[in-house]
């Protein structure tokens, strides 16, 4: 039995929980399979039963709107997949980007279509200001494809009730099997390099976001909750990648108003590689992640892994990772309906989010019980053997 992966995410090139779950599930089937990965890069490599391919794009000619670029630009790939022979028993796509490459797959090579739903376009509205009308055509590959699949992966329970509510599915083809983590990568370390070398004072205590500055992660609503935050700690921002200008904007004008109530506050403007990003949450006091919308949140995980305890809004997915008042503390989101991924009250959520990271930075023995039972959590619960395991029984099933 051989799988395909197309995906536009696969290391060095990630930016999201998408590809950090591509390159963890890619390699642990590998150990008893083998798996081919067609994604969006110069990747090129093989190592035992992993074959990895990365397809390269040259935009110099289009002259579309430039939010239009990443989309075409997609689906010039996601040919550019299936025009290459595929071998495998089954292909099996990662975010929308590569789905129209396995609609091609399904119906021209008549394999299986297995889809992991990482996040659903219709639960993202925002997304039309990155991509334009191109919004639009993501929001039909996924639709088309998904209808279509011969199995669809959830990451939680909540994005299966999603998919039941918002698509025309036979729910027998859904299927949850949560995310993993390598967790021999993500583990405590005690290096300090990365700390040092982003200015940050190992000897002082810290709160710690990463992720992408985008609507869907909250991060505004974080830097706006600074100013009911104590004072005492260092607030380090590990936030690039803005989606859109408007929102970089957004996010530098917040921080610079943050900065005149709470002076300690590092915010580094880049992705920064793994092994620095393992060194930041080993060392934070608390780690917080303050989406609006998350289907699984594995960035929470992450920290788990390392022993860090979490702040996180108790949104999709999170709720099946940090256990309140176990490994963290889960911070209430009332969002409103007709714009159903904004706070209905922004003040008051930014204020319970400083309430509980206030209450954290206070106590360091309830740190340190959280982060704990957080490792003991993923060890128990999210380990990639066992979501290979049941990805592999999922593939058999189909053929």
């Amino acid at each position: 039995m051989k799988v395909l992966f197309l995906t536009n995410e696969y290391p060095p090139y990630i930016y999201g929980g998408a590809g950090m779950h591509v390159d963890g599930l890619s390699r642990e089937l590998a150990k008893t399979m083998p798996v081919e990965v067609r994604c969006f890069g110069d990747q090129r490599f093989e190592k035992g039963k992993l074959k990895v391919t990365g397809f390269e794009l040259d935009a110099g000619g289009f002259t579309c709107p430039k939010p239009l670029q990443s989309v075409f630009g997609a689906v010039r790939r996601c040919i550019d997949f299936n025009t290459t022979n595929i071998e495998a028993d089954l292909v099996h796509c990662h975010t929308w980007y590569s789905h129209f490459g396995g609609i091609l797959a399904k119906l021209n090579y008549a394999i299986p279509l297995v889809i992991t739903v990482h996040s659903l376009e219709p639960l993202r509205p925002w997304k039309r200001e990155q991509l334009g009308g191109g919004y639009d055509f993501s929001v039909w590959v996924e639709k088309t494809a998904l209808e279509m699949a011969n199995a669809i992966i959830a990451v939680s329970n909540e994005t299966r009730r999603d998919i039941e509510r918002l698509f025309d599915v036979d729910l027998t083809r859904v299927h949850v099997i949560h995310n993993g983590i390598d967790l021999e990568q993500y583990r405590r370390v005690d290096s300090t390099a990365a700390l040092k070398r982003h200015g940050i004072d190992p000897t002082k205590p810290y709160l710690l976001f990463v992720g992408r500055i985008a609507r869907q992660k909250g991060i505004v609503h974080l830097v706006r909750a600074i100013q009911f935050m104590d004072k005492g700690f260092q607030i380090v921002l590990c936030a690039g990648a803005p989606d859109t200008p408007e929102i970089a904007a957004e996010m530098k004008e917040a921080v610079e108003s943050a900065a005149k109530k709470h002076s300690d506050i590092i915010w580094i403007e880049e992705m920064v590689d793994r092994k620095a990003v393992i060194e930041l949450y080993s060392h934070a006091a608390v780690f917080c992640c303050p989406s609006i919308y998350e289907p699984f949140g594995i960035i929470n995980l992450e920290a788990m892994a390392c022993e860090t305890a979490v702040v996180a809004s108790a949104v999709g997915g999170i709720k099946e990772v940090v256990v309140d008042g176990e490994t963290g503390f889960l911070v209430p989101l009332e969002q409103m309906k007709e714009s159903p991924f904004e706070p209905t009250n922004p003040e008051k959520f930014s204020r319970d989010l400083a309430a509980r990271i206030n209450q954290l930075m206070k106590d360091r023995h309830l740190r340190e019980k959280f982060g704990q039972a957080g490792r003991k959590r993923a060890e128990e619960k999210f380990s990639w053997s066992a979501i290979a395991a049941d990805t592999r029984k999922l593939y058999a099933s189909l053929l």
